[in-house]
């Protein structure tokens, strides 16, 4: 098996709990909508429409491309921070996440009040993300299999991502 392949590369993300943490820009093209994501996080709710999911993801993939994962983690819901600690979630991604790979939001979609889809494609990839308004504010809900590698702890889930091949650091 080919592990430099990209949608290898792409699963890697995911297991690493944020796959989708690199996005460039939102579907409109327009660079507004995070900002208004961040101002609202400041000064009260965000819409709690699927362009404020769109923008609260962006924000998201663009703090994790660019090595924030401190601030990634900031923006994931009460399960995924149950999972795994600020620090443990740091110390994962700077072993094993490869950064710097944007990942473009491409669609999203409303299911009920306080879930939206997006899709997010990277490289020749697509891959579909939850978010959830939790507390006046979206947030990135992990896959299933981020949280089972989340609750491993960080020195288990990096040799687990190394036996794998999927640990872009080894």
């Amino acid at each position: 098996m080919n592990h430099n392949h990209p949608i290898t590369r792409l699963g890697a993300l995911a297991l690493t709990g944020v796959a989708a943490l690199t996005l460039v820009s939102a579907c409109s093209g327009d660079d507004e909508p995070a900002g208004n994501a961040a101002q609202a996080a400041a000064g009260g709710p965000e819409p709690k429409t699927v362009e404020g999911a769109k923008a609260a993801a962006q924000t998201v993939f663009d703090r994790f491309a660019g090595g924030d994962f401190a601030g990634a983690w900031d923006m994931y819901t009460t399960a995924g921070k149950q999972a795994i600690s600020k620090d443990d979630y740091v110390k994962l991604n700077q072993a094993c996440s490869r950064k710097g790979l944007a990942i473009q939001l491409t669609s999203a979609r409303m299911e009920g009040t306080d879930k939206a889809i997006v899709i997010a494609k990277q490289l020749v990839a697509a891959q579909s993300y939850t978010m959830v308004y939790e507390n006046d504010s979206w947030k990135l809900e992990p896959a299933k299999e981020g949280l089972a590698l989340y609750k491993l702890g960080a020195a288990k889930a990096i040799a687990a991502q190394k036996k794998a091949g999927t640990c872009a650091g080894q």
